[in-house]
């Protein structure tokens, strides 16, 4: 699928930074594309684009189901975090669309599952590595990455007149032509990999990830403290106009480094060595730095007219996060790999201390944030739901049917979940495993229910085969 804005791109005002260059009756040309393309509404141009939202996403990552304290975390102070949660809804079956990284950062770009893009049903591995056949296959291409025809996000968002801005993680590419300017981003400050030293900011590779646009940088300070400090200038200079601002923080990801750990000797022999004291700390730092956000919006006046969402990409690393009383952890298809905590304010739509219990998924966020926007989604072909107007409008509950799968070496982990039931598999060579679970009073995933209950087996098994039919990637 070849979007508008992706043919935009290929023209002379090819670039953010070229748009300002644009000949005017260019401009005038594009905007009639736009509208013969159904990407913006027309009734946009007459709005006051002051009453449209602005919209904050908080990523965090490898953030544990149990990892804040309005989830319950007893040992981690997250007051910043638990009060978004009193003044606006906490889901409790939010689920990332992937066990890793890369995986669920494709899907909120493209609000697909991110099976039909290929190559990144895994996290992009340190140094631009595939880490199963489709990804090492497309590595070798040069090709392993986001493909800039298939994110709608922020593409759909700039003629609506917002601007967009991403500060921190990127992971879904290393070669130029996956640089996030490229995606129509206005502004892009951060990494290009999946993790870094949080004081000197390499990687475990030889390549130069730390980037302001298309330009390689260095930059003293701790990465948390960076990325919000970005994000907090973008905020400031475009408080008089729509926009969206993608605050992708590394935290708490290894390397397990606190702000006040800057002497401490982490190579790459330690990279991922486990450390519960520099855990709580990073914790209670992010969300030290989402109340540093949130004051900004106080500040500057618009915080009624921002929605403020915190999630995770995916469960929390084994040993390290808090998974409540959830089963498994990142890179697993069990409930801790893919259930996450996540919280939203949005002032005078959604009632504060709203606890919603209705099953959503990462895309959903995509479909909900062209939905504020204003943008016309209908031909894209979106498989999320606009969750954020089910929360406001409050609307009954809605069962639901989604899938996951991962792939790493050998190994694969797959699940569906249909309504509370739940089909769990685990493939490692030819070696198949499988498991059912009834959610519904077995959140820890503890009772095996396939040996009692094998048409339910049958039928969810049927679904993923038809499910892997239709995702099947084109490239």
């Amino acid at each position: 699928m070849i979007h508008p804005l992706a043919a935009r791109r290929r023209g002379r005002c090819g670039s953010a930074s070229d748009r300002g260059r644009c000949p005017l009756a260019l401009l005038v040309a594009l905007a009639g594309g736009f509208f013969a393309c159904g990407i913006l509404n027309p009734c946009l141009l007459q709005a006051d684009s002051a009453t449209r939202p602005n919209i904050v996403l908080i990523l965090a990552d490898d953030l544990g189901y149990g990892d804040v304290g309005c989830y319950g975390q007893r040992i981690a102070k997250t007051p910043n975090i638990d009060a978004l949660a009193k003044q606006g809804v906490r889901f409790t079956q939010h689920y990332s669309n992937g066990p890793e990284c890369s995986p669920t950062r494709t899907a909120l770009l493209t609000g697909r599952y991110q099976q039909r893009v290929g190559g990144l049903e895994c996290a992009i591995g340190t140094g631009n590595v595939g880490r199963y056949d489709d990804a090492i296959r497309l590595a070798e291409q040069h090709e392993l990455g986001l493909p800039v025809d298939h994110a709608v996000l922020p593409g759909m968002l700039a003629p609506a007149g917002y601007r967009c801005g991403l500060f921190g993680k990127w992971h879904l590419g290393y070669e130029t032509k996956f640089n996030p300017m490229e995606y129509g981003w206005d502004e892009f400050v951060g990494y290009l990999g999946g993790n870094v030293h949080y004081f000197n900011h390499r990687e475990l590779s030889d390549i130069h990830v730390l980037f302001r646009g298309r330009q390689p940088i260095k930059r003293e300070g701790y990465m948390t403290h960076l990325i919000t400090d970005d994000s907090i200038e973008f905020i400031k200079r475009h408080k008089d106009q729509p926009f969206f601002a993608y605050v992708a923080h590394e935290c708490p990801h290894f390397p397990y480094q606190g702000p006040g750990d800057k002497d401490k000797v982490v190579t790459e022999e330690n990279w991922m060595a486990l450390d519960s004291s520099a855990y709580v700390a990073m914790i209670e730092d992010l969300d030290s730095e989402v109340g540093r956000i949130l004051q900004t919006l106080d500040e500057q006046g618009i915080a009624d007219n921002t929605i403020v969402i915190f999630a995770s990409d995916n469960g929390g690393f084994a040993g390290a996060g808090d998974m409540g009383p959830l089963r498994g952890s990142k890179g697993t298809t069990y409930e801790g790999g893919i259930r996450v905590p996540m919280v939203v304010r949005w002032p005078n739509r959604i009632r504060g201390g709203t606890v919603s219990d209705q099953v959503c998924v990462t895309f959903d966020l995509t479909r909900s944030i062209l939905a504020l926007a204003g943008a016309d989604e209908s031909h894209l072909q979106l498989e999320g739901m606009d969750i954020l107007s089910h929360v406001a409008e409050q609307r009954a509950g809605v069962a639901r049917t989604l899938f996951w799968r991962g792939r790493r070496g050998k190994r694969t982990w797959t699940a569906v979940r249909e309504g509370d039931l739940k089909l769990v598999r685990k493939r490692e060579g030819t070696k198949v495993q499988q498991w059912l679970y009834n959610l519904s009073d077995d959140l820890s995933e503890s009772s095996d229910l396939a040996a009692s209950r094998p048409q339910d087996v049958d039928r969810l098994e049927l679904l993923i085969d038809q499910w892997e039919k239709d995702v099947r990637p084109l490239r």
